[in-house]
């Protein structure tokens, strides 16, 4: 080869968070992701060197949250698809009002952001972008609407994932591998499998009958990019009197601008049809009086989710069925542990039901063994997980040379 390839995590290599890696080829210098992490505080990636080139898989903020801060510094062209950049503003605007609700030091200001957007070039899967000798050619990743995978073609290929889904869900196709001498792969569940999705939708809309069969009411916090658009599309089978609050809303508007990058432009449109949508404060009273209650944030940190939870908190006939995975040291973790909940800054007994439904938009542990085979690569990076030995263990068991790099180390392919 006519030159080692040069990489570093800037951060996501050993923890689910602040996503960033810079690859040199040559004289081209890369960066797939800048994320952050949203704790509290939040955690942030080390700096970037400068860079020529950013390749964003995704809005989640864990991939995307630092790029306002990056394109400030070096003024650098961001290659995304069209659903990714339109709902960017959405999150990375709402990082800043988080921030100042909760006292932290807030990492870009508003000009930032419109700066990032103002750098922003559409992409579209299967068509290459070339970068002088390299053509970098993105996949869908299956994770959420617009999610990328990027193949670099050069000398060696390379596949940077991204967060990605094998499965088909209701709301895009699943991920499929692509051939590559050098896989770079997500690990977020390794050592873990899901269960089956099917019986998982039935068991959900079982308990959801249960709820609103006792007299009591369904809260279900969702993450507003992707869960929020499958759990419509799984309530649309439902006959119950359904209400949409938070930040979902304008994220299943903005995904019906591309049905191309969904299963089913048409499903979505008529599940969100078929839903009351929250669009005024006096609609939230009328929510409360209503049957089935989907609302932002997922994991229980703020939004109008903590709302209904208020004033539901007494009522055991009624339930929080929680859709997503619940980080430790999260308000969702906190309530699936120990049964209290941190409601408008005081700690409080929960009264209602919680119940937990994997409906994860990663590929589970056997599903990532399973691409990596059929990805046939000389060489496997595992990146963004807090388990990769449980992954590596096996690869190696099956003759994969594996490489699991810690934040900032240096290493070559």
């Amino acid at each position: 080869m006519g030159y080692e390839i040069e990489a570093q995590f800037l951060g996501g290599a050993e923890e689910i968070g602040s996503l960033g890696l810079y690859l040199r080829l040559g004289e081209l210098r890369l960066l797939f992701e800048y994320g952050l992490t949203p704790s509290k505080p939040p955690a942030y990636p080390a700096p970037a060197p400068p860079v020529d080139s950013v390749f964003l898989t995704h809005v989640h903020l864990d991939h995307s949250g630092m790029l306002p801060r990056l394109t400030t510094e070096y003024d650098v062209n961001v290659y995304a698809t069209l659903p990714t950049i339109a709902v960017l503003p959405l999150l990375l605007n709402d990082t800043i009002k988080v921030a100042d609700l909760e006292g932290f030091p807030i990492p870009y200001q508003k000009e930032e952001i419109e700066n990032l957007m103002d750098n922003m070039i559409p992409i579209d899967y299967g068509k290459s972008i070339e970068l002088g000798s390299i053509e970098v050619v993105p996949h869908n990743a299956g994770h959420i609407p617009g999610s990328a995978m990027y193949e670099i073609k050069n000398e060696k290929s390379i596949l940077f994932t991204g967060d990605i889904q094998t499965v088909n869900t209701h709301l895009v196709w699943g991920s499929k591998p692509v051939k590559t001498d050098i896989l770079i792969m997500e690990s977020t569940y390794a050592g873990r499998e899901h269960p089956k999705r099917d019986e998982v939708e039935k068991e959900f809309l079982e308990k959801i009958d249960e709820v609103v069969g006792r007299g009591g009411k369904a809260i279900i916090p969702a993450f507003a990019v992707g869960r929020t658009q499958e759990v419509m599309l799984i309530l649309a089978k439902s006959d119950h009197e359904i209400w949409v609050d938070g930040m979902g809303r304008f994220v299943t508007n903005f995904f019906l601008q591309y049905p191309q990058y969904l299963k089913s432009g048409k499903k979505l449109k008529k599940a969100r049809n078929k839903m009351n949508i929250v669009k005024r404060r006096s609609d939230r009273r009328k929510a409360l009086k209503g049957e089935v209650i989907v609302a932002t944030s997922g994991m229980l940190e703020g939004g109008p989710v903590l709302h209904y939870i208020n004033h539901l908190k007494n009522d055991p006939k009624s339930a929080i069925l929680l859709t997503g995975y619940q980080v430790e040291g999260t308000n969702g973790r906190l309530l699936m542990d120990r049964g209290i909940l941190e409601l408008y800054g005081i700690k409080e007994k929960i009264d209602t039901e919680v119940s937990f439904f994997d409906f994860s938009a990663h590929a589970g542990h056997s599903e990532l063994i399973d691409f990596a085979e059929r990805c046939s690569p000389e060489k496997i990076v595992l990146m963004h997980g807090d388990n990769r030995e449980a992954l590596a263990k096996e690869l190696k068991e099956r003759d994969f040379d594996v490489i699991m790099p810690k934040n900032e180390e240096r290493f070559f392919l």
